[in-house]
C-alpha cells in the first residue's frame, strides 16, 4: 500500500471513532446509554441494523462466495422481509408496550425467572462466540492483507470499539453505524464500477455478465429441495424466515436497535427500511465477486489469493509444475471466454474453466486455509487506483468494528440488566448500574480481543458466523413464539421445551448431515411442540 493509501486509511478509522464519540456525548445514564432514551429515528435504527449485518465479514467473504459460487447465496436473505413484516406486526409492539431493556426481562414477565435465565445464558454463550468470530475473522484477513501483527490488528479493532461503545453505548453505536452504512454503498459501488471499468475493451457489460452465466455464478435460485443443500428456495424461504424471526426477533444486538425507537411505528418502519433494502444489497455484493471473477478472466489471478499461503507454495518442490499447468489452463479459459462472444458452444468454455479449477484445487491441497476470503481483497489492494485501495480498506476495517460494536453492547446490556442487577445487586442507584454497564461493555470487548487471540482459519466467515448463530436460534425463537401465541402456557413448559430444543439441535448439528439454516425451523418446532405437550398435560391433570 502506498503512504496515501495509509492516511486515508487511518484518516478514515479516526473520523468514525471521533463521530461516534460526538454523537454519543451526553449518554450519562442507564436509559440514554442502554436505549439511547427511546430517541432514535427509523431511518437510523434501520440502517444501523444493516450496518451491523453488513459487516467487514460481508465484504470479505460475501464477495469471494459470488466468486467461487455465484449468486445462489442471496437465496438466504429471501426469508428476511417475511420475518420483518411478522415482528412489525408482532415482537415491535410487544417489546415496546412491556417496556424492558431486554428481550429477555419479558420471559420473566410472562413466564418466571428461571425461563429467563436459561435463554440469558442461551444468548451470552451463542453471541459470545459470535462477537469473538466477528472481530477474529476479518483480522486474520486483514493483517495477512495489510502485513500487521493479527494481534496488533484485533487489538487495534476491540481496542477503538471499546472506547466509542464504552463513552457512547447504543447512540454512538447507532449513529456510527448510519455514517459506516452510507460509505459501506459508495464502497460498493465504486468496486463495482472500477471492475467493470478495467474489463477489456472489447468486453462490453453485457458480454461479462453472458460471460458469468456460462461459468455458472448466475444461479441465484436453485428450486431443487435437498435438506443437505444450504442455500436453495426452500431453505431460503423456510429456513431463513425462522433464522431472521429468531435473529431480528431474540438476539439482543437487534432487539436492541428497534427498542431505542421513538415510538411503536418508528421502530416498525426501521424494520420495513431493512426488509426492502437487505435483498437488493446483498445482491450487489455478490454480483460484485461474479463481476471480479469475469475481470480475472482477462486479467490472470495468483494461483492461491491468499498471501502468506501463495509464499509458502512458491517455495515447494511442487510450484513449477502446478505453475506451468495454471498459466496452461488459464489461457485457455481466456481464449474460451472470448470465443463466447463469437458463438462458441459453452461446453468448451466449461471444460476450459474446469481444467483450470482443477489446477487451483491441487494447489490449495498444499494450504493450511481456503483462500475464499481473499479474494475480493486481492483484487481491491492489486488493482485499484491509489487512495481507492486505503478507502475501502478503511471501510472494510471499521465495519469489523461496527459489527463487534453492536455485539458488545448487547452483551453488556443483558449481563447488566439480565444478570447484574437481577441477581446480584439489586436497588441500586442508576449512576451504579451506568457504571456497571460500562464495566460490562469493557469486559466483552476485552472478551472478543482475547477470543479472537486464540482463533485459527475459519473457512467461508459469513457461513461461520450463521453456523454459531444457528446452534442457538431455533431454541430461541421457540420459547419467544410459546411466550406471544400460547397464553396457557406457564414456566415449566417454557423451561423445559428449550433445555429439550436446545439439546436436539445439538444432536441433529452432531451426527446428521443437515444444512445449517434447518435447525432454526426444527429447533423452533421442538420447542413449541414440547410446550404445548407439557401445557396440554398439566392442564389435564388439573
Amino acid at each position: 500500500m502506498s503512504t496515501l493509501d495509509w492516511i486515508v486509511l487511518f484518516g478514515w478509522i479516526i473520523f468514525l471513532v471521533s463521530y461516534g464519540l460526538w454523537r454519543g456525548r451526553g449518554s450519562d445514564n442507564v436509559s440514554k446509554f442502554l436505549l439511547a432514551e427511546k430517541s432514535m429515528p427509523w431511518y437510523a435504527m434501520g440502517l444501523s441494523i444493516m450496518a451491523t449485518q453488513a459487516s467487514a465479514i460481508t465484504f470479505i467473504s460475501t464477495t469471494g462466495q459470488g466468486f467461487v459460487d455465484g449468486m445462489r447465496f442471496v437465496q438466504f436473505y429471501f426469508g428476511l422481509p417475511i420475518a420483518m413484516v411478522i415482528l412489525s406486526a408482532t415482537a415491535v409492539p410487544i417489546f415496546h408496550r412491556a417496556k424492558v431493556y431486554t428481550a429477555y426481562e419479558y420471559l420473566e414477565q410472562r413466564f418466571d425467572a428461571r425461563t429467563r435465565s436459561l435463554v440469558t445464558a442461551i444468548f451470552l454463550v451463542g453471541r459470545g462466540l459470535g462477537a469473538g468470530i466477528a472481530l477474529a475473522a476479518p483480522s486474520i484477513v486483514m493483517s495477512a492483507v495489510l502485513g500487521m501483527s493479527y494481534h496488533w490488528t484485533t487489538i487495534i479493532m476491540g481496542g477503538l470499539v471499546i472506547l466509542y461503545t464504552t463513552t457512547g453505548g447504543i447512540k454512538a453505536v447507532t449513529w456510527a453505524d448510519v455514517l459506516q452504512m452510507g460509505m459501506i454503498m459508495g464502497a460498493l459501488f465504486l468496486a463495482l464500477g472500477i471492475a467493470l471499468y478495467m474489463l477489456p475493451a472489447d468486453i462490453s457489460f453485457l458480454d461479462a455478465v453472458r460471460i458469468a452465466g456460462a461459468a455458472g455464478r448466475l444461479n441465484a435460485v436453485d428450486t431443487h429441495f435437498d435438506w443437505n443443500n444450504r442455500y436453495n428456495l426452500w431453505s431460503g424461504l423456510i429456513g431463513s424466515t425462522f433464522l431472521m424471526l429468531a435473529y431480528f426477533g431474540t438476539d439482543q444486538s437487534q432487539v436492541q436497535r428497534y427498542l431505542t425507537g421513538k415510538s411503536i411505528a418508528q421502530s416498525r418502519l426501521g424494520l420495513l427500511l431493512n426488509a426492502m433494502a437487505k435483498v437488493p444489497v446483498q445482491f450487489l455484493i455478490l454480483f460484485i465477486g461474479t463481476m471480479v471473477f469475469v475481470f480475472f478472466m482477462f486479467v490472470r489471478p495468483p494461483l492461491l489469493f491468499h498471501p502468506v499461503e501463495m509464499k509458502r507454495l512458491e517455495q515447494t518442490t511442487q510450484y513449477p509444475a502446478l505453475e506451468a499447468r495454471y498459466e496452461e489452463a488459464w489461457q485457455e479459459r481466456q481464449a474460451a471466454a472470448r470465443r463466447l462472444k463469437e458463438g462458441t458452444p459453452i461446453q468448451e468454455f466449461r471444460a476450459a474453466e474446469k481444467k483450470l479449477e482443477a489446477v487451483r484445487a491441487d494447489a490449495q491441497k498444499t494450504s493450511k486455509e481456503s483462500d475464499t476470503n481473499y479474494i475480493f481483497l486481492s483484487f481491491v489492494t492489486h488493482y485499484l487506483p491509489r487512495g481507492v485501495i486505503g478507502l475501502i480498506l478503511g471501510v472494510i476495517f471499521t465495519a469489523a468494528m461496527s459489527a463487534s460494536s453492536g455485539e458488545i453492547n448487547s452483551l453488556a446490556t443483558v449481563t447488566m440488566i439480565d444478570v447484574y442487577q437481577r441477581h446480584i445487586s439489586k436497588g441500586r442507584l442508576d449512576s451504579h448500574y451506568l457504571f456497571a454497564s460500562r464495566v460490562a461493555t469493557v469486559f466483552w470487548g476485552a472478551y472478543a480481543v482475547a477470543f479472537a487471540n486464540f482463533a485459527q482459519g475459519f473457512g467461508a466467515l459469513i457461513e461461520a458466523v450463521n453456523q454459531v448463530g444457528s446452534l442457538f436460534y431455533g431454541s430461541m425463537l421457540g420459547v419467544f413464539v410459546v411466550a406471544f401465541f400460547m397464553k396457557k402456557a406457564g414456566g415449566s413448559a417454557a423451561f423445559w421445551s428449550v433445555v429439550v430444543g436446545q439439546l436436539t439441535i445439538f444432536a441433529i448439528a452432531r451426527f446428521t448431515p443437515i444444512a445449517y439454516l434447518w435447525y432454526n425451523v426444527i429447533g423452533a418446532l421442538v420447542v413449541i411442540g414440547i410446550a404445548w405437550a407439557i401445557s396440554s398435560g398439566q392442564r389435564r391433570a388439573l
